[in-house]
């Protein structure tokens, strides 16, 4: 981890010389603007169809997102330069310098505009970190609408996706939640209807799994093999859009599953685990490790859950429902 010196006080690291963590709505001088809070949503594949690599390295997908009730919190206050701060689960895993994703945006909004990214920002985490749950997107997402806000700019929501296509291909989605098809490499997005709430367990492994290292397992375990097109599931999309669960339980499918279970065989126990609980499917969230599991109803997250915590395969299990909002500005 670059970026200068780090402290960590009351459970939040700081890096860079920044200041420590605003509270909700008090930044600023009495006569400036106060601080802007954004929460952001986790998201779930329920398909993600992955086509062969591009001559640029990326990869054409079919990438049906839908957001879940897990959310990461980004506070923008005024400050004399930008600073990074974060606190939560895991927050000694995530980056306090420019490699951030909610730094760079805050950076990308700043100079569209022509001004100096001043603010501090503080990252208060919930989503699971590099856990195939776009925990890293949703901050950038978050930072851009919390500094959009702050700053006074009302950058078009149009220019706001593309700098989030810019900054990582989960990242448009960070900011619509909903459900969502991603083409493209997952940042052309069609938002799509869900006539439902759907119920989620959550299975947390220690450690993570590296995005791209996941994308070349699957091209080598696909070498030499013809690779389809990646296209949405019609199946699939008539389950959300009627709130079928049973229906979406048949559908889900990801093609990054089986790079994330060479990669990490272990996370085939995971798997067990909640099916054998009651889980009506399950699979390997985005490039992993997360698992998550579809479930029948609250009740059912919850025996799902307790079985995945006593198994002892996972870290913890977390259950959560869909869809949710995205990147949403919260009161003072």
């Amino acid at each position: 981890m670059s970026g200068g010196t780090e402290r960590v006080r009351d459970g939040v690291r700081t890096a860079g010389g920044g200041t420590e963590p605003v509270g909700g709505g008090t930044g600023g001088t009495s006569d400036g603007p106060r601080s802007v809070i954004v929460r952001v949503p986790a998201k779930v594949n329920v398909q993600l169809a992955v086509g062969a690599a591009r001559p640029d390295g990326f990869h054409d997908l079919a990438n049906v997102f839908l957001a879940v009730s897990l959310h990461d919190e980004v506070t923008a206050t005024p400050a004399e330069a930008l600073t990074v701060t974060c606190e939560g689960p895991d927050a000694d895993k995530v980056p306090l310098d420019r490699t951030n994703l909610a730094a760079r945006a805050a950076e990308l909004l700043a100079a569209r505009h022509g001004i100096a990214p001043d603010v501090h920002l503080h990252i208060a985490k919930d989503i699971p970190v590099a856990g195939g749950m776009a925990g890293g997107s949703a901050d950038g997402a978050g930072a851009l609408l919390a500094c959009d806000a702050l700053w006074g700019l009302n950058t078009p929501r149009t220019e706001l996706l593309d700098i989030c296509a810019e900054l990582g291909s989960d990242v448009p989605f960070s900011l619509v939640g909903g459900a969502a098809l991603g083409t493209g490499r997952g940042e052309r997005l069609t938002e799509l209807p869900v006539g439902g709430a759907f119920h989620w367990v959550f299975a947390v492994a220690d450690g993570g799994l590296s995005t791209p290292v996941v994308f070349g397992e699957f091209d080598r375990l696909t070498e030499g093999t013809d690779v389809p097109e990646p296209a949405a599931s019609p199946a699939l999309l008539e389950a959300l859009r009627t709130g079928d669960t049973t229906a979406l339980a048949g559908a889900l499918a990801n093609d990054l599953q089986a790079p994330a279970l060479s990669l990490r065989p272990s996370l085939a126990a995971t798997l067990a685990a909640g099916t054998d609980a009651g889980a009506l499917a399950a699979l390997v969230s985005g490039s992993g490790p997360t698992t998550a599991f579809l479930v029948k109803d609250a009740e059912a997250a919850k025996t799902v859950a307790a079985a995945l915590t006593a198994s002892g395969t996972c870290r913890t299990a977390r259950t959560a429902t869909s869809p949710a909002a995205g990147a949403t500005i919260l009161p003072d």
